[in-house]
């Protein structure tokens, strides 16, 4: 089965992305009429979801700082100026940026950096959001449409690197459908840590959807961490990194020269470390009450290894 063409198409997630929306905005702008109109796309719902979620942050920030300015602003714009920031992609306008490294704060309840959008931002330079539409449309064309659509609304592109070195990316609960990473001037490599990252929000937000919690109490060995981990980091892994090995597999064929030599040491690196976690993933799966969400992720698990 292919993992991948039912996998991301999660009925309690929507749900998820039109209430939080919906809640968020009567926050944002209690005096404002929020009605019930026609239903958004999956992928419209998504996009307000992700936005929005800025858009209170920026908020709560800004009422902090007493800055009232900033507070108007985020109220008048909940969507967080997102018409004049995005980039056509085939999954649909996508916010793609290069924020200054030294714009991305750790907060008391975040040790992670973050960048959060705001009245100055700009776009990322042509070249770049070039990129990024390129690396879009390589994840579209091997089956991560609805993926990428969904939980990867907002990309920060940090530093630029060379194929080879270590590239950092990462998500965080409190921005879903925000990506930051690193990038390599291959759209093949970052339509690879898209998918890995928007794997993390889709999992974020499916554990959200279903109310799965998965106790600190149980351990299992990461061989990517080299280290054991809770369920829910471990779970992460075990679903984020399979994702890569897929569209990794399907990307090889149209690839050739040290990009093709690159990923096929990848592919076959995280296949061994993978291989390593079929007892422990069995284990961790039935910590999953939703029997629904627990297919989805053997199912993923299942295809990587078969590669």
């Amino acid at each position: 089965m292919d993992a991948t063409a039912t996998a991301f198409s999660f009925a309690p997630i929507q749900a998820l992305h039109h209430d939080r929306t919906r809640r968020i905005r009567a926050v944002l702008t209690p005096a404002a009429q929020h009605q019930a109109g026609t239903p958004e796309s999956p992928e419209s719902a998504a996009a307000d979801y992700c936005l929005t979620h800025h858009a209170l942050e920026g908020a709560e920030a800004a009422a902090r700082a007493r800055d009232t300015a900033a507070f108007d602003w985020y109220s008048a714009h909940p969507d967080a100026n997102a018409p004049a920031l995005s980039t056509p992609t085939a999954v649909g306008p996508r916010i793609i940026l290069t924020p200054n490294l030294d714009r991305l704060p750790r907060s008391e309840i975040s040790e992670t950096p973050y960048y959060i959008l705001c009245p100055d931002t700009t776009p990322a330079p042509p070249d770049l959001r070039e990129l990024a539409t390129t690396a879009y449309a390589a994840g579209v064309r091997h089956g991560f449409a609805d993926l990428l659509a969904g939980h990867a609304v907002v990309v920060c592109l940090l530093r630029r690197k060379k194929l080879g070195d270590t590239l950092d990316s990462w998500t965080i609960t409190r921005l879903p459908g925000t990506i930051y990473c690193d990038h390599v001037d291959e759209p093949t490599v970052l339509a690879r840590d898209l998918i890995h990252e928007a794997g993390h929000n889709w999992l974020n937000d499916a554990l959200a959807a279903t109310a799965c919690k998965t106790s600190d109490e149980a351990k299992f060995h990461s061989p990517w961490k080299k280290t054991t981990r809770p369920a829910f980091g471990f779970l992460h892994a075990c679903f984020a990194f399979p994702l890569t090995m897929i569209y990794t597999a399907r990307a090889l064929p149209e690839t050739s020269g040290d990009l093709h030599q690159f990923l096929a040491a990848y592919l076959d690196q995280q296949h061994g470390l993978l291989a390593g976690t079929v007892d422990d993933h069995a284990r961790a799966l039935t910590l999953i009450t939703d029997s629904d969400l627990r297919q989805r992720l053997h199912a993923v698990h299942r295809e990587a290894l078969s590669l």
